[in-house]
């Protein structure tokens, strides 16, 4: 519980037991519930995560937004915090996060990884990609995004029965500030964080995923 609103930390994990068992032994102690969704791995990640009191859920069908949907349907609190399970995102924000969620008077804050302050976090391709995506979601939503692959986020959970989530993919990650930013009752901000290196292998393959993002966006915004 912080400050009267209850937190659930959802991690959508594909083989993170190292990573996972570091942040599950950094999460702050007013953190209610955390939802690990174990997205078919095969190895020890569930393992790791309950020894270290998450809750642990399974989705059999993989896929990044696959992953965040079923953790949606598993949290309880006012408040959900997202975060991937590579030890890339700073665990030990959220108090600083949250608090810049209540000042800023907002339903949805996205952490923006951008400006990269870690130059071993972030590859050049992988930066260019980030702000093509970035650039071409803005131009087509009329509304400025930093990074718009950023995997953090901080929103009010009673805003999910207002969106359409359609992406099981990496597209997930747009869409569900697309949701955000196209709903007049719900406030959106951003804010930077800092941003390091993974633990463990990457899942993400940076053209492909690319091009599909950029079409997902194209169908978006024409095809609602």
């Amino acid at each position: 519980m912080y400050k009267d609103l209850s937190i659930t930390v959802i991690i959508p994990c594909l083989n993170e037991e190292q990573g996972v068992e570091k942040i599950l032994r950094a999460m702050p102690g007013f953190v209610d519930e955390v939802v690990v969704v174990d997205n078919n791995s095969t190895d020890r990640t569930s393992e790791v995560a309950a020894s270290l009191g998450a809750k642990v859920v399974r989705e059999e069908v993989r896929g990044y937004g696959r992953a965040y949907k079923r953790g949606f349907a598993s949290a309880t609190s006012d408040l959900i915090i997202t975060l991937d399970g590579d030890h890339s995102y700073p665990v030990d924000a959220l108090s600083y996060l949250v608090e810049a969620f209540l000042h800023l008077e907002v339903d949805f804050l996205n952490a923006s990884r951008f400006p990269v302050r870690d130059s071993r976090a972030m590859s050049f391709k992988n930066k260019f990609g980030n702000l093509v995506l970035s650039l071409v979601m803005s131009i087509l939503f009329f509304r400025w995004i930093r990074d718009s692959q950023s995997g953090m986020w901080v929103f009010r959970r009673s805003i999910l029965e207002g969106m359409k989530l359609e992406s099981d993919g990496m597209a997930f990650s747009e869409e569900i500030k697309i949701e955000a930013i196209l709903n007049p009752r719900v406030r959106f901000g951003e804010i930077s964080i800092m941003y390091s290196s993974r633990v463990g292998e990457t899942k993400l393959n940076a053209w492909r995923d690319g091009f599909q993002n950029i079409v997902f966006l194209l169908k978006k915004r024409f095809l609602r």
